[in-house]
């Protein structure tokens, strides 16, 4: 008797896994399907969009344009000081300007107490 229900449940869960696994693997083939008919259709065109094939045309020109300026956007924008090059050093002499500090004001005295 013992033997009897074991084995009934044991052929039990065997069912309940294999419908399972199959129901897993009906949802995985139709999410496949689904994506795969999404991928072959045809894009939309909407007036006015970009047009694939003239981007990457004005892209590629864009690449193949000659770089110019001297390297440091920040300096070019202004907003940072832009480092001197070498031929700029080369016509200078090689001289180097030294700046001295700012003088600070004479420190207060100490009140006394």
């Amino acid at each position: 008797m013992i033997r009897d229900t074991q084995a009934t449940q044991n052929a039990q869960r065997v069912k309940v896994g294999m419908t399972g696994l199959a129901v897993v693997l009906l949802l995985i083939a139709l999410a496949s399907a689904i994506f795969s008919s999404a991928s072959k259709e045809r894009p939309i065109d909407a007036a006015g969009a970009a047009k694939p094939d003239v981007v990457a045309n004005i892209s590629i020109t864009n690449d193949n344009a000659p770089v110019t300026g001297s390297g440091e956007p920040l300096a070019e924008l202004g907003v940072a000081p832009s480092a001197p090059d070498a031929n700029s050093q080369a016509a200078a002499g090689n001289q180097v300007i030294i700046v001295p500090p700012p003088t600070l004001a004479e420190p207060t005295a100490r009140p006394t107490r």
